[in-house]
């Protein structure tokens, strides 16, 4: 069941949070930077991953952290080969397949509940009404809350049912 909700995603008592990523992400920006600060072995582990199995834009990696932080990184953004810029913007296809590895890793590690933002509208570029029809189609049949942050309010608590 997906649930819109609006807080701090930081504050979710979800068991995991995905939030959208490039390959070789310097998660400088947003929710990334916060996840970084908050869990910084969690960018080397992300690098290294990358080079070692190849990734493509459209995968996902789910990073297990020693205070048991579960982060899904989904790695919506296109490459860009420019010294200025890491990676470009993101597509949908890339995030359809994103969600795609998602719902993989959600029922491979059993996940309970799982947190998002507003995917890819951010740094990627995107338009929320085209996003969200695909985290419905993608996540909606899951039998797991599904917490989608639509607005952030910074410190607060959202109202995430069922946990």
């Amino acid at each position: 069941m997906i649930y819109q909700v609006e807080g701090d995603i930081l504050l979710s008592k979800a068991y995991a949070i995905a939030h959208g990523v490039g390959l070789n992400d310097p998660m400088d920006k947003g929710l990334a930077l916060a996840l970084h600060t908050r869990h910084p072995a969690m960018r080397r582990d992300f690098e290294r991953w990358c080079h070692q199995h190849n990734t493509r834009p459209g995968e996902a990696w789910l990073w297990v952290g020693p205070d048991n932080a579960h982060i899904v990184n989904l790695i919506t953004l296109e490459n860009v080969d420019s010294p200025e810029h890491h990676f470009g913007k993101a597509t949908l296809s890339n995030l359809k397949h994103a969600l795609d590895a998602l719902v993989k890793i959600i029922a491979k590690e059993k996940i309970p509940s799982i947190a998002l933002p507003r995917l890819a509208t951010g740094t990627g570029d995107l338009d929320w009404d085209d996003v969200w029809p695909l985290i419905e189609n993608s996540l909606g049949e899951l039998d797991i809350p599904v917490y989608v942050y639509t607005t952030y309010h910074a410190g607060q608590h959202a109202h995430e049912p069922i946990i």
